[in-house]
């Protein structure tokens, strides 16, 4: 049975998904593994194909191994949606190269379909990939060796990948907890702890939306990450161009987005 060695107050769970594409607006996800690490320190595994309701790329097939034939009997996000969400009620989220792409691509796939569903409040989001390119800047695979001594096999099946990226996690705590580093001032700290909320500040410290459109400046404000407005504040953006707004809007950015930028637009008027 698999087991981990991660002091949490709260379930944290470990997130791999296979998708049709990397555009986490009009892609799909094909399968998804979570596992589900307890306080206790068992690990829950669920593993699930899912119909996309549109054709595979035969060249994303050919990096997952999944193809239509593969997933057109399986149920589709919608009918999981409810049991996918019960599962992680009350987890802490993680896994690699999850604050970039699995999570947003799963809160993307909630959302077409209600946005309550799934709630990410009081959640806690730990990257193993922000860790590592800290630490030891290389990939999962060579991650898997630097930390656990093993060579990842079958790399790019979702369960594989989910539970070598938890593995890497526990043994990444092992390792560098009680290491200090100096920051841009000088001033020693130690980054890695085996606690999930400095694991969260350390993998999401300047996160505002998961695409990363607006990220948190060094003065915690929260500021425009691409194009013509990258780096200033969204809320003097706003202000001196209310079409910004509407041009994202009604434009081809993913959900979430949209949603964090509507309720920095609610809050400037109150």
């Amino acid at each position: 049975m698999t087991t981990h060695t991660l002091k949490l107050k709260k379930p944290i769970a470990f997130i791999d998904l296979e998708t049709t594409g990397i555009n986490i607006s009009k892609d799909r996800i094909v399968e998804i593994c979570i596992a589900k690490a307890n306080i206790d320190g068992s690990v829950e595994v669920k593993t699930k194909r899912v119909n996309p309701g549109m054709p595979i790329p035969l060249e994303t097939s050919l990096i997952h191994g999944i193809y239509d034939e593969d997933v057109k009997d399986e149920p589709t996000f919608r009918q999981m949606a409810k049991s996918l969400s019960q599962f992680l009620d009350g987890c802490d989220l993680a896994g690699f190269n999850s604050n970039r792409f699995d999570i947003p691509m799963l809160v993307e796939e909630f959302l077409r379909i209600d946005t309550n569903i799934f709630d990410l409040k009081n959640r806690r989001f730990v990257d193993a990939q922000k860790i590592f390119h800290l630490m030891e800047p290389r990939t999962l695979g060579a991650a898997y060796k630097f930390y656990c001594g093993k060579t990842l096999e079958n790399a790019h099946s979702a369960e594989v990948d989910t539970l070598a990226t938890l593995e890497v996690v526990c043994a990444q705590v092992e390792k560098y907890e009680g290491v200090k580093m100096k920051d841009a001032a000088g001033v020693e700290y130690e980054p890695v702890k085996n606690d999930v909320e400095i694991l969260h500040k350390l993998s999401s410290n300047n996160l505002v939306d998961f695409a990363q459109r607006m990220i948190l400046n060094n003065k915690g404000e929260v500021v425009f990450n691409f194009g013509k407005n990258a780096g200033k504040k969204v809320e003097d953006v706003l202000t001196k161009e209310p079409q910004y707004y509407d041009w994202i809007i009604n434009n081809d950015f993913p959900l979430d987005t949209k949603r964090k930028l509507t309720e920095i637009k609610i809050k400037m008027k109150r």
